[in-house]
Formats: structure tokens, sequence, C-alpha cells
């Protein structure tokens, strides 16, 4: 393990160990999912569905371009929920666990490493943060797995090892927001099983809202007056968007006949509410989202795009993200000189952060949903949802994916990797170092709109 830092010690910047992390984990996963051993059929998976779906899973995006139960052997699927749960715990999370079990102790370049993966704000509190962090998602996926065993069990008539199976790999999946099911057609056939569909939705939720935001829930959930910003904006966005889109595909998708229609008015609601789950981060669906209008999937794409809370295991540029960019437009609007929110002063540093952030991920989907448009043959509407599902680690599909050209699978197994990276994040790992200025230049207003 010192070996390990000392090698990623090289780098010059903690952005670029964890994009170098990552990118070996998946290398390793990519190279283990192309042996015999790990298809069904016993014939090496090519190279391109191996590196596709060991992006997913140390991703936890959930995209595929075959059928998880019956293309994968049982060894294929184990490789699968452990690339999983490294992705969605860390890399620099399981390093920093295992050099301290080993030494007891860590040098200050792996400590600042696995702050940047953890985002957390106080080096010096790494040790006691990482400890909370794997006996929570540990915990918390546990309990699911009970609970999901005990279902598939009595409420299913599976053999006992086999719902443990089941359990265990969909806790994992659900709890780190990758989506991977293994049916066929993911969760659908148990749209109508509230104890299925609300634990799923119940793992994915807590896993998305980003361990600061539990964490101070966990201590301080009965004065919310002293919640921080973070905490605030994440719980404050999240049902916002948890609310306002189960109200959308409810009111949408109610006389579709491909989706909601054929089902009972208990049903339409709990499929409504597990559809605005899962654009969060997780893949999983229980309607089909090819048959879903148009006008839910550009709803989708926003919520995709949006995502879930910060440092948990949801992608896109996040809940607190496009709550600062409200309140930044709302200062506009009236005036202000300053973005206050509640009796705090945003710095321009968060501002700067958020703003860099969106642009750089809209020009990423723009360009990435341009040249596979180039690519394939499909419509507008359906390259972009797939395209704003790989950026934002989501896994729902229209099924562009497993059709498309090995390049263009290629294209999206690269954006998996940056959407899971964050743009900032592999902008600054390509940077040698970072420049200060010595020096301001003189102002001069621009004329903007």
């Amino acid at each position: 393990m010192r070996l390990f830092w000392a090698v990623l010690g090289r780098f010059h910047h903690p952005a670029q160990v964890i994009t170098t992390v990552f990118g070996l984990a998946i290398l390793l996963g990519t190279t283990l999912l192309s042996s015999p051993m790990a298809t069904a059929s016993g014939e090496p998976a090519g190279l391109v569905t191996a590196l596709f779906t060991a992006t997913s899973a140390v991703c936890v995006n959930g995209l595929t371009v075959v059928d998880t139960a019956t293309h994968w052997s049982a060894l294929g699927e184990m490789v699968i929920a452990v690339l999983i749960q490294v992705g969605g715990l860390g890399i620099m999370t399981l390093a920093t666990v295992f050099t301290l079990l080993v030494s007891r102790r860590l040098g200050l370049r792996a400590r600042l490493s696995a702050q940047a993966e953890a985002k957390v704000l106080n080096a010096g509190d790494l040790r006691r943060v990482v400890g909370k962090v794997v006996v929570f998602n540990l915990s918390c996926e546990a309990v699911v797995g009970t609970v999901l065993t005990l279902r598939f069990v009595l409420g299913y008539g599976e053999p006992v090892g086999r719902g443990l199976y089941l359990g265990v790999f969909h806790a994992v999946s659900s709890f780190n927001n990758a989506g991977f099911a293994l049916w066929p057609d993911s969760l659908v056939r148990f749209s109508a099983d509230p104890w299925i569909c609300l634990t799923v939705a119940t793992a994915v939720i807590v896993g998305g809202l980003g361990y600061p935001v539990v964490f101070e829930l966990r201590r301080s959930w009965r004065r919310p007056g002293r919640w921080s910003l973070l905490t605030r904006i994440t719980l404050a966005v999240t049902t916002v968007l948890l609310a306002g889109g189960t109200l959308i595909f409810l009111v949408t998708e109610w006389t579709n006949p491909r989706t909601l229609g054929p089902m009972d008015g208990n049903g339409k609601l709990l499929a409504s509410f597990f559809t605005a789950v899962m654009p969060r981060s997780a893949g999983f669906n229980t309607i089909d989202i090819a048959q879903m209008h148009p006008s839910s999937w550009l709803v989708t794409e926003l919520l995709m795009f949006v995502g879930g809370g910060s440092a948990g295991t949801a992608g896109g540029i996040k809940v607190t993200t496009m709550g600062l960019l409200a309140f930044i437009v709302w200062a506009e609007l009236r005036g202000e000189s300053r973005v206050n929110i509640g009796h705090r002063r945003l710095t321009e540093a968060a501002q700067r952060q958020a703003v860099s952030l969106t642009v750089l991920s809209v020009s990423l989907v723009a360009l990435f949903t341009y040249v596979l448009l180039v690519l394939t043959p499909h419509s507008l509407d359906r390259v972009l949802f797939e395209v704003v599902s790989a950026f934002s680690t989501t896994g729902l599909s229209v099924s562009v994916a497993p059709e498309a050209s090995p390049p263009a699978q290629v294209l999206l197994t690269l954006l998996m990797f940056v959407g899971r990276i964050g743009p900032l994040t592999l902008g600054s790992a390509l940077a040698l170092k970072e420049r200060g200025r010595r020096y301001e230049l003189p102002e001069e207003d621009v004329i903007v709109g």
C-alpha cells in the first residue's frame, strides 16, 4: 500500500490521482469481464462490451449494451457488483481505509487525495469521516438487502440462496445509484409491489443525498435552524424535484396505454414516484422508458442533468449547483451585488464553480450529442436522452446504446467516465499546476445580452 501511494505521489494534483485510479479500476474490470468465465455462454465478451460494462459499473451508471441477466455469468455479475461498490464508495475512500488498516496513519499526499474524492472540507477529520462513510454505506446496504431478500423469498417463492443473492446485488446497485438489475425488464415486473419499489427508491434517495448532508441530519435533525446551506439547499431542491417530477409524470403518462394507462390509481402513483426518483442517478425503471411521451423524456432529461446531492453516489451537476444557480439569478434580477441565502452570503468562489460546472456540462452534452447524431441513425430526442443519461451516470435508456456502433459505444464510455469524475475535476487533473496571479488588471464593463 505504501508503494501504491508512492507511485501516485508522482502526480501534482489529487484530481490526477482520482482520475488515474478510476481508470485503473475500469481497466481491471474490463480485463475480468473479458474472461470466458464472466459470460453465460462461455465465449469471451468483446472488448468494447467489457469496457462499456466495466465503465458503467465503476461509474455507477447502469447503461448497458447487453442484457445483464442473460449475458453475464454469476461470476460476471459478481464482478459487476464489486465494481459498483468500489465506484460508489470511492476509490480513494477504499484506498484510505486499507492504508489505515495497514499503517494506522496517512501521509499528506494520500490524505489530500482521499479528501478530494470524499469532498471532505477538513483534511484533519478525514480518518473519522472515512470510517463513518464506510460504516454508513455498508449498514444501509445491509438493511436494504435484508428487506429485498425477505420479499423475494416470502413474496415470490425464491430459494433462500437465490433470494439472498438478488437482495444483496440490488441493494448494492440501488444504494450506489447504479441501476443494474438482474431481470431483462429491469424492475417492470415489480411495478405494483411497494415493498420492492419503495425500498429501492429509498435507497437511491439516501445514497444520492450525499454523506455530508446525511451526517448533519443525524447530528441535528431536531434543529433545522442550525443546518448548513448545503443541507438546506439539498433537501429543498430534492423535495421540489421529487414532488414536481411525480406530478408531471402522473399527469403526462396517465392515459398512455404503453406506460401508466393499464395501472390502477395507486399503481400509477407508485410508478410515477419511482420514475421521478430514478433520474437522480439510478437506472432502474418500472415502466418502459422508450414508450413514454417525448414531453416526459424532456422532464426526465432535466432531472437527470441535475442529479442528486454533492459527495454522494448520484451524478449530474448536483442539486446544490442547481440551487446556487437559482439564487444567483434571483440576486441578479433584484439588482443585488451579493448573493445572499438566508442569513449567509454565498462566496464568489462557489458562484464561479456553479456557473463553470454548468457551462462545461452543457457544452459536453451538446458536443457528444452532435457526434452521436453523426454516428447513429437515431433522432435527436433519443440521442439527447442517452447522452444526458450517460453524462449524469443515470443509466436510463431508450435503446440507443445497445444498437449503437462500436465507435459510438466507445464515445458513450468516455462520457460516462467524464460524468463520474466531473468536468472540473477532470480539467484540474489535466492541468500541470495551479497558477496564481500576482497582480490585478484594470476593470472594464462589457454589455451583456
